[in-house]
């Protein structure tokens, strides 16, 4: 009985040494990696030989660490006797060689498998792409209710733009029912961590009162959160802010600040709006050619309000020499828009010959055409004329 328990105790010491030995192997290998010895590391983690050490050495040959130079194919045997052995991180970083066609030709659908083995285990940035797969039909079919299960368990364990991706599901009703005070929620949480889509997406709620309630001020921080990291639409909104503050000079050169940086981050918006400033010269020296340096840039990408001043700025010869036929192709682009003063002043164009040929018809045609618009102007210049005064739109 007693030369029972003595051998009983000598199994469970020499387990416990093994045991032992095997964590020192392991840990003797992460330290001379983490020191840069990755000749001792190897040799360590090839002793270990635990599903830990088969991951470390994977991530040697991926690296060219302890070897001649990076190896990929080496690299993927590695990690996949770890990942048949149910590691997580051999499994994801087994996923991710597949999607990138490192160490292997790229196949998608061996990727979404080896994402989902690592998902299963809770690895947050394996579910988050495997959400994207399923979002696409990538490596897998496009299944909608499979993406959101997906985010939604990565957006849980904090992954942030997992959060903001939830949040615009929910948003627009993607996968599940419309939210507007789940998208809330989720945007806050991605906004916290910084993302500044998220943090525009936030403003935006507050702002028009969707999903929670109401609150100018709130907009305004997190628009500037946003615009602080360079959020050029944000950047647009704090200087809107300022420019319809009752703040005076100094909210104007506030206005102007944002209103710069959004412009050259080219919002159209913007562009026109720093423009206004600097034709009236608020918040800042007055300018009238940089005004038209910013019309001319939002006339550009289509606005017409910015086409309309720069066809009215060549027509004056105001902060530019007068061109009338540049005035014409200004106003052209901004009347076709269906913009009631620019069709107006395309008509008197027509009407007096400036910049086309002399065409009293199609002078009314405009002339009409900003009637029904709505132009006070045209219509009274009709009514001048003897001419038919179509009914105003509504």
């Amino acid at each position: 009985m007693v030369r029972r328990r003595i051998t009983v105790t000598l199994t469970i010491l020499i387990c416990i040494v093994c045991a032992t030995a095997v964590l020192a192997d392991y840990e003797s290998g992460l330290r001379a990696y983490n020191d840069g010895d990755f000749a001792t590391a190897m040799r360590e983690f090839r002793t270990d030989g635990s599903p830990k050490a088969l991951y470390q050495i994977g991530l040697m040959y991926a690296e060219g660490k302890g070897v001649r130079k990076p190896n990929p194919s080496e690299a993927m045997k590695w990690y996949r006797k770890a990942a048949d052995q149910g590691f997580l991180k051999a499994q994801y970083a087994l996923g991710l060689s597949y999607a990138l066609g490192e160490g292997t030709p790229a196949n998608r659908k061996e990727a979404a498998r080896w994402y989902r083995k690592a998902a299963d285990q809770g690895h947050v940035t394996a579910q988050y792409n495997l959400a994207q797969m399923y979002s696409r039909g990538d490596g897998v079919k496009q299944d909608e209710a499979e993406a959101f299960k997906w985010y939604r368990k990565a957006a849980e364990q904090g992954h942030g733009t997992a959060q903001l991706t939830l949040a615009q599901l929910y948003d627009k009703g993607l996968g599940v029912e419309p939210d507007k005070k789940e998208a809330a929620r989720w945007y806050l949480k991605a906004a916290e961590q910084g993302k500044p889509a998220a943090q525009f997406a936030v403003a935006t709620m507050y702002e028009k009162g969707e999903g929670v309630e109401a609150d100018k001020k709130e907009a305004l921080k997190w628009f500037r959160r946003a615009a602080e990291q360079k959020h050029a639409k944000a950047q647009f909104k704090v200087g809107f802010y300022y420019d319809r503050d009752d703040s005076g000079a100094e909210g104007k050169k506030e206005a102007a600040k944002w209103y710069c940086r959004a412009a050259e981050s080219g919002v159209a918006e913007a562009q026109f709006n720093l423009g206004i400033l600097y034709y009236y010269g608020r918040g800042m020296e007055r300018n009238k050619k940089e005004a038209v340096k910013w019309f001319r840039k939002a006339a550009g990408q289509g606005d017409s309000d910015a086409q309309y001043n720069l066809g009215h700025m060549y027509d004056q010869g105001d902060g530019i020499k007068q061109d009338w036929k540049e005035a014409v192709k200004w106003y052209r682009k901004s009347a076709d828009q269906g913009f009631d003063q620019a069709q107006f002043s395309l008509g008197l164009m027509y009407f007096h010959g400036h910049g086309v040929k002399q065409n009293r018809r199609e002078a009314i045609r405009w002339f009409v055409k900003a009637a029904k618009n709505g132009s006070e102007e045209a219509i009274r210049t009709l009514e001048a004329l003897g001419r038919h005064v179509p009914l105003q739109a509504h």
